[in-house]
């Protein structure tokens, strides 16, 4: 395939005569004004530590490449319309869909909210649906069609509303559904006599348009997690993160972290996944055209049903008018799109720690690996980066495997291999900037933990001895574990 550049994009329909040269020059202005810097780690970052903190390129990337990435970033905010529009470029929204473009999940990159007590849900926050397998389709046919399905998607579908609820529609139609979201309290008390109140979030569906869910419907709450150094998270090799799986847990250290392994539909063979909150998705590519699929209803070599979730129980929704276009490659998003929108998510950088010289973030630092929190979050990895010539340390705090954290974090909805109190281990790279970027912090899968200690007590399952140490710590050494992870 010819490798992806902006002179040779023909994203423009022949309805737009818009001259892409005026627009690479806006672009050229603006990438020339980017200030950025190289980690003293060997990792790229920017210098902008606030509101934009996520939202430059690596360092490294060359003129060109700059303007392939700030390509891949229109990609990124483009507003999508439904079909037929002026601009075949841009149509093709839904006709049921989450979001009308990836920035409106991943704002600035970063962290979505979680919707406040009484609200509806919030497009940075979306719910997948599935049944259990078998529960559908009786002997003997679910052995042929049912488990080839689960193979390739890990999940069977909700028979009417498909694998992903969603809140919005085309002209005239109707929405699936609303969420609608409430909280209940508990205190922590910790050693010292800090008392923490933590939120225990539930979801009821409302206003269910196209029929009751199936009485097994299985729903998982998903928050949008932020998309800085996946380029990095790429160059990974998958011995580094499967020497560290110990699902038996051989060596009695309590923890028995699993890879799960999912379906690559490129390679059309099962793979390691490392990306998602169960690692559902085996690379980067798929995981983009994954949420466009489901999230904006958007077609793309990888998922080319130009339906998005509609499901044959919504025959309303696949009467309406498409975006596939000869333009776009027969799809809504051409390859060279989604190639684009790749190279963007890519070569997002990571900012570089803050307030590395305070001895107390020194001292936190030492408190989270004699706790034992490195033993999931591994801090660092040897990469060869950008290609093999150069070797980099990343420092992400994440080992990507599957782990039980317990009842209270369950959602119950198995993903692959991964079982409902399983879940991936996130990053923890650019956690201390989450407020600055999204106006508020909102972490673990649904967005329930307010603040770092939040999240912390609510891990149990494997981690609950970390946790009990944790709620154990001096006030004084809490404070420290929390400025080390700050300055992430």
């Amino acid at each position: 395939m010819t490798p992806y550049s902006p002179f040779n994009s023909t994203f423009s329909s022949a309805k737009s005569s818009t001259s892409w040269f005026s627009v690479l020059l806006l672009i050229l202005q603006i990438a020339l004004c980017e200030v950025v810097i190289a980690s003293p780690t060997g990792s790229v970052t920017d210098a902008n530590q606030h509101r934009k903190a996520f939202m430059s390129p690596f360092a490294t990337l060359n003129m060109m490449e700059g303007l392939d990435f700030r390509v891949g970033q229109s990609i990124f905010e483009k507003i999508w319309v439904f079909a037929p529009s002026s601009t075949t470029a841009s149509d093709g929204l839904g006709p049921l869909y989450n979001a009308r473009s990836c920035s409106h999940c991943h704002q600035r990159n970063g962290r979505g909210l979680a919707p406040n007590a009484g609200e509806q849900m919030s497009t940075s926050l979306l719910f997948r649906l599935s049944i259990p397998l078998s529960s559908e389709i009786p002997e003997p046919e679910h052995t042929v069609t049912e488990n080839k399905l689960y193979d390739q998607t890990g999940v069977i579908p909700e028979p009417t509303y498909g694998t992903q609820l969603q809140t919005f529609a085309y002209p005239g139609g109707k929405a699936e559904a609303t969420v609608r979201t409430q909280y209940t309290e508990q205190l922590i008390a910790l050693h010292g006599g800090e008392v923490v109140t933590l939120r225990q979030p539930a979801f009821t569906v409302h206003n269910l348009n196209y029929g009751n869910l199936h009485p097994h419907a299985l729903l998982s709450p998903r928050i949008a997690s932020p998309i800085i150094g996946l380029g990095l998270i790429d160059a990974i090799p998958d011995e580094a993160i499967n020497r560290q799986a110990d699902p038996q847990d051989s060596d009695k250290d309590g923890i028995s972290g699993r890879v799960n392994r999912v379906w690559d539909i490129a390679k059309q063979q099962m793979a390691q996944g490392r990306y998602g909150w169960k690692a559902g998705q085996p690379t980067l590519d798929q995981q983009n055209n994954a949420a466009l699929r489901n999230d904006l209803g958007i077609s793309n070599w990888l998922f080319p049903d130009p339906y998005g979730d509609c499901t044959p129980e919504q025959t309303a929704c696949l009467e309406q008018a498409h975006g596939n276009s000869e333009g776009q490659d027969n799809l809504e998003a051409s390859r060279k799109m989604t190639d684009a929108l790749l190279f963007y998510t890519k070569h997002i950088a990571v900012p570089p720690r803050r307030n590395t010289d305070d001895p107390r973030v020194a001292e936190g630092a030492q408190i989270f690996s004699e706790i034992g929190c490195d033993q999931c979050h591994t801090p660092s990895y040897q990469i060869s980066w950008p290609d093999t010539q150069n070797t980099k340390t990343i420092f992400p705090y994440t080992d990507f495997l599957l782990h039980d954290l317990g009842e209270a974090l369950a959602d119950h909805r198995p993903e692959f291999s991964a079982a409902g109190n399983e879940w991936r281990t996130p990053p923890l790279w650019g956690l201390g900037l989450t407020a600055a970027v999204s106006g508020q912090v909102n972490l673990l899968h649904d967005g329930r933990a307010r603040s770092i200690l939040e999240a912390i007590l609510w891990h149990g399952g494997e981690a609950e001895p970390h946790k009990k140490h944790v709620i154990s710590l001096t006030p004084k050494q809490r404070q420290k574990l929390i400025l080390f992870l700050e300055s992430l």
